[in-house]
Formats: C-alpha cells, structure tokens, sequence
C-alpha cells in the first residue's frame, strides 16, 4: 500500500483526498518510481482547487513533477536504485503523477539526476526552475548577452522568477524584477535583482513601441504585460514567454517586430525534446547557488498541497513549494 492525492470529480463536484492503494492501480508503463520529492507549481494549483481545466481525465494523481529512485523496471535505460527526474510529458494532467509515494510513468519522460544534485535539489528547482533555464538558453541562442543590456523578469517573486534572478545575476546578466508585491524587495535583492519596478507601472503603457529599454525577458504572465514588454524591447533583442497568469490574449501590433526586429519565443516546457532537456538540468547542476535558492523554498508535506495551492494562487507563496513525500505524519 501506499498514500496518493488523489483528485476526482462526481455529479456533486471535485473531491481531493489522501487515498490508500495498491500497486495495480497505477497507469501501465515500464518503470516505477518510488517518489522521494514534488512540488506544487502554479498548473498543479489550477489542478488541486479546479480553478482551472488542466486534469483531463479522472480520477487523477496531479503533479507535474517528481524526483526520486527507481523500483522496478522494464527498460534496459533504467534499473532499480536509479537516481531519476521528470517533468512535463502530460504527467498530472492526462498521466498520475508526482503527489504520491510510488507513480509509474514511461522511460522516455525521464532523465537521470544529474550526480551534482540531491532529488531534493532537483525538486527544489523542478519544473520552475527548468523552465527559467529553458528560457535563458532561448535567450542565449537569440543573441542577448550579459553585456547586451538589461533582462527583465515578470512574477519575479514566483517560482520561475525567483530562479531566474539566481541565474541571471549568476551569469552576469542585469536581472531587472518586475513585481505585484512591493514586499518582497528584499527577498528579489538578495537572489540577484539589481532593480525592482512595480508591475502597475507596466499597466500605464499600450502605445505600439516604447522606449527601447530592455535587451530580454522572461515573462510568465502573458496578457497585456507581455505587449507593454515586447513594445520596450531594444533592437534585435528578445522576450522570452513562459506562461499565461495574466491572460490568454496578447494585445500588441506588429510594430516591434517588423521595426526593431523583436523575437517572441515560446518557451515548452512540456513537451522539450530530451537533449534540450539534458542540458538545461546539466546548467542548472552547475550554475545554481543553492544557499540562495534555499531563500525560496517553503517545504511541506504531502497533507499541506492543497492548501498551499490555494496559497500559491492568492498570492501567498513566494518561490517554490517543495513536497517531501517521505516525511511521516
């Protein structure tokens, strides 16, 4: 037997449990994984409080990633006792995934933990922080250098943007954080940002081009911060999206584009080919300075997710949300 959170939906609504089960429930697939850490991202909370369609089939163990030790396995890539991570591929949303003890998941969805890094550390980067390397890289191919200019990040105090400004202030870059929550000036200090702007101040903006002012970003929100982003964007440089809490809609002209040569990049976390995927956790081994990342982890057990999704989606949390799924309560 082995605990699982598991989410379900009735004729009376969405139920959300820690559920006893067996090893026979689990999805088919050729490897299982004894699940030593998770986390709570901002899809996993859409997913724990149904405020947003991301389960597609039910009943579901969310969870979008996990790290921990392989059990059992019928793959010649993996053996028992391996070190593994996974994130993305659907896991949470169509696939159980990471909110239980034991999930059971395809081989191709994982990779090996790096030898650098504990599965606490992977977890404690997981899926925010492989999405922040994700989009430096695609930065980095798009030619924004540290001597370029200044790089903004949006929802800075996130799990995304915290990790982002590490990274950034890391590898030379002037990471610019851009904030709801005047607050947490401090906290986005200490982890790199040389200058903090009140995200209100973007609101104000709408006109096609701005001020060329920012040589990259990284942005989570989307919606019309994203436009007022992309309108102040030097020559030739790049804004790199990585989520939606703002909004779906993108309200911009293509004067960016055509007049100073901007480039949007999506960023996919989900379904990023392996070799991508490699090196963005091989960087992340290398270039992350875990004194200061433990400045942005809120760690809780497996009976807190719920609430501390509700938490994530009030503006609440700040950083990451790391589930030990071994603690015993």
């Amino acid at each position: 037997m082995f605990k699982a959170l598991l989410v379900d939906k009735h004729e009376a609504g969405m139920s959300v449990r820690i559920e006893e089960m067996t090893h026979d429930r689990l999805p088919e697939a050729d490897v299982t994984v004894r699940v030593e850490w998770s986390t709570v991202n901002y899809k996993d909370a859409l997913a724990l409080t149904g405020s947003g369609p991301i389960i597609r089939r039910f009943p579901m163990v969310p969870g979008i990633d996990f790290a921990g030790e392989v059990a059992t396995s019928q793959s010649p890539q993996f053996k028992p006792g391996d070190k593994v991570i996974l994130n993305g591929w659907g896991v949470g949303e169509h696939h159980w995934g990471g909110l239980a003890e034991f999930a059971r998941v395809r081989s191709e969805w994982l990779i090996p933990l790096p030898a650098a890094l504990t599965t606490r550390q992977a977890m404690a980067i997981g899926t925010a922080g492989y999405t922040a390397m994700l989009c430096i890289m695609a930065l980095e191919r798009a030619g924004v250098e540290s001597e370029t200019g200044p790089v903004l990040v949006t929802g800075a105090s996130g799990g995304v943007g915290s990790i982002a400004l590490i990274l950034l202030s890391h590898l030379g870059y002037r990471a610019v954080a851009v904030t709801g929550r005047p607050s947490e000036q401090d906290y986005l200090r200490k982890l790199g940002a040389a200058e903090i702007i009140d995200r209100q101040s973007f609101a104000e903006t709408g006109r096609p081009l701005e001020k060329a002012i920012w040589a990259g970003a990284i942005d989570v929100a989307g919606g019309p911060l994203l436009a007022s982003i992309c309108a102040a964007i030097q020559p030739r440089g790049a804004v790199a999206a990585c989520g939606l809490a703002g909004g779906m809609a993108l309200p911009l002209t293509v004067a960016p584009f055509i007049l100073r040569g901007v480039s949007l990049l999506g960023i996919d976390s989900v379904n990023c080919p392996r070799a991508e995927r490699t090196e963005a956790w091989s960087r992340l081994a290398r270039s992350l300075d875990f004194k200061l990342l433990e400045e942005a982890i809120n760690e809780i057990p497996l009976s807190s997710a719920v609430q501390a999704a509700q938490a994530l989606l009030d503006g609440q949390r700040r950083g990451r949300t790391l589930v030990n799924i071994m603690q015993r309560e």
